[in-house]
């Protein structure tokens, strides 16, 4: 089906679903030029700089037929480029990547012979990856390899944070000017790292020419196409991204069209420098945007249906653009071709007043109208928040491919007052990610990977011993069967838990020295708050506000699997522990009896049942203290979110069968969700028990909630989805978000794909198409349970 508003839009974003996702190596081999011509005879952040520069300037400058909006991360539509410095991928890789089912990339043999024959001879030594194993201790590498938790920059930068308003007040020549004058204020006398400093500052100028030299020769393409065009229509759109692109992003943006392609060739910058985890994201786009948007309109300049169709152009730019190619454990624990670019729309101003504006309507008419799973779209609801935008979001949410998400305002703010942010700082955060909050423009707010909750007790459950690689992983916390008390097995799993966040912070420390010395990100540093005052790059804690993530996985799973130790083995008495342990062992076959006990006769969170959601608030606790205000190398803190993206599927394949029921290599519970079929008393409920957790001592939380369609119809099923959103909300509740769809589609789907393309439903904090999915998730979301009010 044809979707868009608009002719010019409906033929871009069939082009855009259509192309197929392939290797780019345009990237490759010109950082790779410039690197054998300025490496060694210049400081590193220079170094950076003088690469990215080289491939702005000779980088290919696609212009799609009819857009308005220019700029691709690799050749065209879904070309993908590779970051040899950070991974330098094998030709097995590039086998995989080609031949694999799902989230595949095409790759040329032209391709893989450049690859082999230059990319890899030059990169194989060089690249940050191998630096970073050969760093790491056997304990980590083992934790590492046996699903303790995940690494994110094992093949990706740090670098998740989400662009300011700086971009549309200032043009990269006034950037520039700012770091020649804080380099004229450097003092050599005193400070002994003022040159440090210089070369970061030297790195963020030559980063500012190089973005100024991409839109010169943006502005020049567009010119060369225009006067060869014969369409009169084509000719005249081709002029005005010329007219645009003399403007942006040399100066700063002064029409709302300028606006968008201002942050677009900063977003195809920021993501082109380093493959940053996650997408450089536009943050309050609406406030943004609505001062260009009023402006013009009053100028006569714009209507409404026109910055429709600019925002629909941008829509497809974002759905351009694969997540770059992962292979591995970094493909396991986000499987998937969206690259999280997630736009906030609503929430508060600068002042705490409403921030919804005409530009947030359209935002969400453009949602609903491309039906495109990137970017990532919610909605920020607070107190404030007119019920109107409200309704009108939830309208879309129940069409059933789980955009928008919910999020609550004043817990974000709260979060990031918490963490020590200024109440000033904080209204202008949000998410990105997937429910991430940050200081937009002010904070390096980096994810350093997945923590794999559940394992602990299966750690705690073996002596620290783990039953799946054969390895001693854990430290010996004694045999469970001579535990006297739960208080003693929960004291175990605390122990592991320790044992182990220690190993994976000790390996952290390390990661962010390696990247600090060999990938300063110049340009990342010249539009992120306090980086060029501070003459110190992004990397190296150059941005007012740093903070480092650990992201607990399966916290259903892990309450639910100690509620039924408690409940069965030291409460009620109904088994001893050893019997126990043979069940899980066995994976529950020959022992019915207990895994009908533990699964239909045991308290469970998600029922508003405080035996059990207690448990939970003490195993977050647990995981809060241990995480929670450790120091990071680049002055900041460290702090949790819950959240797994596809992380819970890989982190079930690692474990064996848990003492709640679940089967061996099933996956864990998503989010802070309930375990599936467990939460039977209904979505208030549900929500009941998760507000137990303190989510404002987190960065973030997901909460997934599934409906037939049947439920939701309607005005009275619209006020009810509404009225859910602002009940959890007002407990402090951070995330929600919907699957709506009739299970029986689902199941028909798996049938035949063939017939079912274009079908999307919410996975976590993205949504995805169903057929690319792999089975075992495509298993998981129809097994959530279905709620009805």
């Amino acid at each position: 089906m044809s979707r868009g508003t608009f002719e010019r839009t409906k033929k871009l974003r069939e082009q855009s679903i259509n192309a197929e996702p392939h290797i780019s190596m345009e990237r490759a081999i010109l950082m790779t030029e410039a690197y054998k011509k300025y490496e060694g005879s210049v400081e590193t952040p220079i170094l950076r700089a003088l690469s990215f520069k080289h491939y702005m300037e000779n980088r290919s400058l696609p212009i799609n037929d009819g857009e308005l909006i220019v700029g691709e991360k690799g050749d065209s539509p879904n070309g993908a480029p590779t970051y040899p410095e950070l991974c330098c991928h094998t030709p097995e890789d590039l086998d995989v990547m080609n031949n694999r089912d799902i989230i595949s990339f095409s790759v040329s043999p032209e391709s893989k012979g450049i690859h082999e024959e230059e990319i890899i001879p030059f990169w194989k030594k060089r690249q940050i990856r191998d630096k970073m194993l050969k760093s790491m201790t056997s304990e980590w590498l083992d934790a590492y390899e046996t699903g303790i938790f995940t690494e994110f920059m094992e093949q990706r930068a740090p670098g998740h944070t989400v662009c300011g308003d700086t971009i549309y007040k200032k043009g990269f020549l006034d950037l520039k000017q700012d770091v020649i004058n804080r380099i004229a204020r450097l003092d050599f006398l005193n400070d002994p790292e003022a040159y440090d400093k210089k070369a970061d500052l030297e790195g963020m100028g030559i980063a500012c020419d190089a973005m100024i030299a991409y839109g010169k020769r943006y502005a020049a393409e567009a010119r060369r196409l225009a006067a060869i065009e014969t369409d009169e229509n084509k000719k005249k759109d081709l002029l005005l991204i010329a007219e645009t692109c003399d403007v942006v992003p040399a100066h700063k943006p002064e029409t709302y069209h300028q606006a968008l392609q201002m942050y677009w060739f900063t977003h195809i910058g920021v993501t082109t420098e380093l493959n940053i985890w996650d997408a450089f994201t536009p943050g309050r786009l609406d406030q943004h945007l609505n001062p260009f948007y009023e402006k013009d309109v009053e100028d006569g300049i714009l209507d409404r249906d026109r910055a429709q169709e600019l925002l629909e152009c941008l829509w497809i730019k974002f759905n351009n653009q694969p997540a770059p190619p992962k292979v591995g454990i970094t493909l396991k624990e986000s499987s998937t071709y969206t690259d999280f670019a997630n736009i906030n729309t609503g929430g508060v101003n600068p002042e705490g007043q409403d921030g919804v504006n005409e530009v947030s309507y359209i935002i969400l008419d453009v949602m609903d109208e491309m039906k495109l799973i990137q970017p990532s779209s919610n909605v920020q609801i607070s107190k404030k928040t007119p019920q109107k935008f409200l309704k009108r979001a939830c309208e879309i949410s129940r069409k059933g491919w789980g955009q928008p998400a919910f999020y609550n305002t004043e817990a974000i703010i709260s979060e990031l007052m918490e963490a020590g942010k200024t109440i000033e700082d904080a209204r202008l955060g949000g998410t990105s990610g997937c429910v991430e909050t940050g200081c937009y423009g002010k904070e390096a707010y980096v994810l350093t990977g997945y923590f794999n909750i559940p394992k602990m007790l299966e750690l705690a459950l073996n002596d620290g011993y783990d039953p799946i690689s054969k390895k001693q992983i854990g430290i010996k916390t004694g045999d469970p069967r001579n535990f006297k008390t739960y208080e003693e097995l929960f004291d175990a799993f605390k122990k592991q838990m320790h044992y182990l966040i220690d190993i994976k912070v000790e390996g952290n420390s390390v990661i962010e020295r390696l990247y600090g010395k060999h990938m300063p990100s110049p340009l990342m540093s010249t539009i992120v708050d306090d980086c060029i005052e501070k003459a110190q790059d992004y990397q190296r804690g150059g941005s007012r506000y740093n903070t480092r993530y650990i992201q607990g996985v399966g916290i259903g799973t892990i309450t639910d699997s100690l509620v039924a130790i408690k409940y069965n083995v030291y409460d009620k008495k109904k088994f001893d522990m050893d019997t126990l342990l043979k069940a899980i062992d066995a994976n529950f076959e020959g022992y019915e009896a207990i895994l009908n006990m533990v699964l239909n006769k045991t308290p469970k969170y998600g029922n508003d049942d405080d035996y059990a959601d207690e448990v939970m608030q003490e195993v977050f606790m647990a995981y809060y203290n241990e995480v929670t205000g450790r120091p990071t190398v680049a002055g900041g803190q460290y702090r949790v979110d819950m959240l797994p993206t596809t992380c819970h599927i890989y982190f079930g394949e690692v474990m064996g069968a848990s003492p709640n029921g679940r089967l061996s290599a099933k996956p864990l519970s998503e989010g802070i969700s309930p375990e599936k079929g467990a939460d039977t008393n209904g979505p208030t409920a549900v929500i009941k028990s998760c507000a137990k957790m303190d989510h404002l001592k987190t960065g973030g939380t997901l909460l997934n909630q599934r409906f037939a369609p049947s439920v939701v119809v309607g005005d009275g099923g619209l006020d009810n989805m509404a009225n859910l959103v602002r009940s959890y909300f007002s407990m402090d509740g951070h995330h929600i978000q919907f699957n709506v769809f009739d299970k029986n589609v689902l199941l028909e789907a798996q049938k035949n794909p063939q017939d079912y393309k274009d079908l999307i439903v919410r996975v976590a904090g993205y949504s995805d198409h169903f057929n690319n999915l792999s089975r075992t998730l495509q298993d998981e979301i129809i097994g959530r349970t279905e709620q009805s009010f």
